[in-house]
This record gives structure tokens, sequence and C-alpha cells, in this order.
């Protein structure tokens, strides 16, 4: 999509579309709405006498023609209450209106943003549209033409021109940051039988090699191996497909500057092993990969808005199958630090992955350690679709995860680790147990990966179904979300030594 800028009244701009925000109001006494009220001969005003437009959330309205203007029509957003108006707000006005066939039949349109100074607010338009409009189309056949959008020029402006290049900078900072949301979407939705460890491996390296300066290494089983990863080679025994771990790093910092170390749970399918999932459930398992795909996908935003600082991704991706080979309740098995580990259900095999994954981060000496996994079927009873749970050894590290929360709408909130959760793993044959049952499912399965955590500030963000929509929201259309990527793309921008 061809991305533009401009400045000027509303009336100005030649467009298919002109797309305008509006709070909330009970009279017209915005001098925009003002003018084209009367271009419209008092539509506007009919609108809001009669209650079908007066700013409210989610609601539209489309003028044709309005006399003066040299677009096409006009299209009005609610954002709601003025008091409580915030850049997500505009988020999800523009993810709304993304899939809406009164502009997505237009060729091109203007989000005019009138005299907005805040960047929070071009860059949340930007990343609202995007995200709003993305659909998995590749394994689609036929497309029906109503479902086609027609869309393939999008203009940002705004009233006066010295907002423009805070205007264009903010708008390519989100059109960064919803792309890269976007790869963690598709990844996601892409069948196992297409995204086997390989494969994914496969993306790792096209991205470094696109983007400077990045590195990738991949590890292949004889590489596990030798480096000791039992529990990652546990978990891959019982598949076909062998096991990778992905080492990739980005170098935007000084040399010497000790990195940032992101580590993402890269299941590509989970069937549970031989502890098996219902069968109702295990058709969302090809997205078990999710936290290693927004690990790979931050890597490649940091390297497009050349964050100043050095990053390391791990990646330990592994089928989890059952078979003849695959690893049983009961077995013991040792991990890289050499930590020996009953297994209790093989459907706990994630933080298996994460534990080798943890303790290899020692190798790159790190300032701070973030791992983001689809973790816990117990997440979905803490905060549902709603918010991921984050846990850590570190208040000021989760303090800057829940500052970039609030930036990004991408809600986070703070579970405890006590030593209730810390005994309930302590296993009678071996040093710990990898589950501790039903109760606490997401502390517990913390306490558990705190064993391999080395002398570094470490947070952990469990995804677990905030990973998957649904039914569909603003921004979010129903199927895979890609949560996480711009919550940590903003924590990463900010970054700041702890």
């Amino acid at each position: 999509m061809k991305i533009d800028f401009g400045y000027g009244r509303p009336s100005e701009c030649s467009t298919t579309a002109l797309v305008m925000f509006t709070t909330g109001y009970d009279k017209l006494s915005d001098k925009r709405l003002m003018e084209l009220d009367h271009a419209s001969n008092g539509t506007l005003s009919g609108l809001l006498e009669s209650g079908e437009f007066t700013g409210a959330v989610g609601e539209r309205a489309v003028l044709t023609k309005p006399a003066g203007y040299q677009a096409d029509r006009v299209i009005l957003a609610g954002l709601g209450d003025k008091k409580a108006v915030k850049p997500d707000s505009y988020r999800c006005a523009a993810g709304w209106l993304s899939r809406q066939r009164t502009l997505t039949c237009c060729p091109s349109a203007t989000f005019h943003l009138g005299a907005a100074n805040d960047p929070q607010v071009y860059q949340a338009v930007i990343e609202g549209y995007l995200l709003g409009s993305y659909r998995l189309l590749e394994y689609k056949t036929k497309v029906n033409d109503a479902d086609k959008n027609r869309l393939n020029e999008l203009t940002f402006a705004v009233d006066h021109k010295r907002l423009l290049k805070r205007l264009e900078k903010a708008v390519e900072r989100g059109r960064i940051a919803a792309e890269s949301q976007i790869n963690v979407r598709r990844l996601s939705a892409i069948p196992a039988n297409d995204l086997s460890p390989t494969a994914f491996a496969r993306e790792a390296t096209q991205i470094a090699k696109k983007y400077d300066p990045v590195t990738c290494r991949v590890l292949d089983k004889a590489a596990i191996k030798s480096e000791r990863m039992g529990a990652l080679l546990a978990v891959a025994q019982g598949s076909e497909q062998p096991p990778r771990f992905v080492v990739m790093e980005y170098s935007g910092g000084r040399s010497g500057q000790k990195p940032v170390v992101l580590i993402g749970k890269g299941v590509t399918f989970d069937s549970g092993g031989l502890s098996l999932k219902p069968s109702d459930k295990m058709i969302e398992m090809k997205g078990d990969m999710t936290g290693a795909a927004v690990v790979l996908s931050a890597i490649q935003a940091a390297a497009q808005l050349k964050l100043p600082l050095n990053l390391v991704g791990l990646m330990p991706l592994a089928e989890n199958m059952p078979s003849g080979s695959a690893i049983r309740p009961s077995d013991v098995i040792k991990t890289r630090k050499g930590i020996t580990v009953e297994i209790i259900s093989t459907d706990a095999e994630g933080r298996l992955l994460l534990a080798d994954a943890l303790d290899y981060a020692n190798e790159f000496d790190p300032q701070a350690v973030i791992d983001i996994a689809t973790l816990t079927g117990a997440a979905l009873y803490i905060l549902g679709y709603s918010g991921a749970p984050i846990l850590g050894n570190h208040a000021g590290l989760l303090d800057r995860i829940r500052v970039a929360s609030e930036a990004t709408a991408e809600r986070v909130w703070e579970l405890p680790i006590w030593d209730d959760f810390r005994n309930s793993i302590k296993s009678d044959v071996a040093d710990i147990k990898n589950s501790g049952g039903k109760t606490a499912g997401t502390s517990t399965a913390t306490a558990f990966l705190e064993n391999f955590v080395g002398d570094w500030p470490w947070a952990h963000i469990d995804i677990a179904y905030v990973d998957v929509e649904p039914t569909g929201r603003a921004y979010t259309p129903k199927g895979a979300t890609g949560f996480g990527l711009r919550l940590l793309v903003e924590l990463l921008s900010r970054w700041k030594k702890l």
C-alpha cells in the first residue's frame, strides 16, 4: 500500500474517501463539523437530532459529495467521551473502519487528524487500520469480490505543515509495528504441515539476510545434543520432525553492551504428547509457536526501527507428538543446566523448551531476559482473552512492561511466585517435576522456569489465550492476534539500563 502525507483543511483533500475522527457531542460546536454540516445542508444536525450519529464509540456516518469538498465521500468515526479518549480510541476506530465496505471499496482514502499533535495518535491510526484489515488468504483458492479490499493509497493529513515531520515519523513507526505484528499472525496461522521447526528456522534465516545488522544461527539436532539440551530433545523425540534451536542477534547498540535476551516458545504443533489434548482444542495448537514468532518479529522490527541496543532472540523449536518414542509421564530427563525433571504431564512441554533456552541465555551475559510463551491453559481462568499474566524477579523490569502495556493497549497483570508454588513442583524422585497440577497453574509453571534463571533481571509473559481472538474486535479480527509484538517493541524502544 502506498502511504502519503499532507496538510490543509479537510475540504481541500482530493481523495475518494475522507475520514475524520470526532469525540462525542450533544451540539455542533467543532468548527470542522459545523463546516461539514453547512456543506451537507444540515445533514449532521439531522443525524444528531435523530441520535444516529453523536460521536459515540463505534458510531460511523457517511456523507456523500458535500458541497465544496474535493472528497467523494466523508466518513465520520466516533471516538466517544472526550475525557476518556486516548490513542487506543483512534486505533479501535480505525480498526473497525478497515473492514467497512464504505471505506474498503474506495481506491484511495485520507485520514485527516485535524490539529491533533500527539505522535501516539498518529501511530495508533495506522496500526488500527493495518491490523484491522489483515486477513490470511494464502490458503483460499477464491476470494469473493465483496471481500476484496480495494484501498491501495492512504494519505495522512493534519491541519498544519509544522506537524508533518512528527506525523511522518510516527506513522512509519506504526507501520513497522503493525506489519511486524501481522507477521506474527501469519506465522501463527500457518498449519503445522507447512510450518515445521525446520521451516520456522528457515523463516528466521531469511529475515536475518534481509535486515542488517541481524545474524542468525540454527542449531540442528546434533548441535542441540552437543549443547546437552535434554529437555528440548525430550519434547521432540516423539515426532518425526527434528528440533531446531534458533539464535538471532541484532547489534544496534555499542560494542560490548550487554544484550537484552528475548526467548520465545516454539512448539510448532502441540498434540499434548501422550497426555493427549481434547480433540476440540487441538486444532488451535498450530499456534503454540506464537512466542517464537513474537521474538522473531520483534528483532525484525528492532532492525527496521534501528533501535540503539543489542538483542538476542532464542527460539527453541519442536513438535510435541504421541508415538512409541515419545516421552512418558513418570520419565525423568536431564536439562542443559543439569537439573533433573520428573515428567508429570507431557502436555506441560513448553516449560521444558524454555528451561534449556533460559540456561543457554547465560552464554550472552545478558542485562535482562524476557521470555514469552503460550504456556498455560490456566491463564484463561485468570484474565480470559483480555490480558496476559506477567511474572518475574525484578520489580523494575515488570514496571517497564506495565508502562509499555499502557502505551500499546496490550494488557498485562502481574502474578506472584510464592513459596507455595515453588513447593508444588518439588519431586520425590527428581530435583523438580514439570507440573504442579491444575491449581495456580500459571504461577507454578513460572516457579518451574525460575530454576533455570541466571543472575539477571527476568520476566515471563504468558500469552496463552490472548494469542487467539475468538470472535473479533476492533483491530483484532477473529483468529491469531500477534499479541506481545507491540508490547515488546514499545518496551525495547524506551529501553534504559536497569
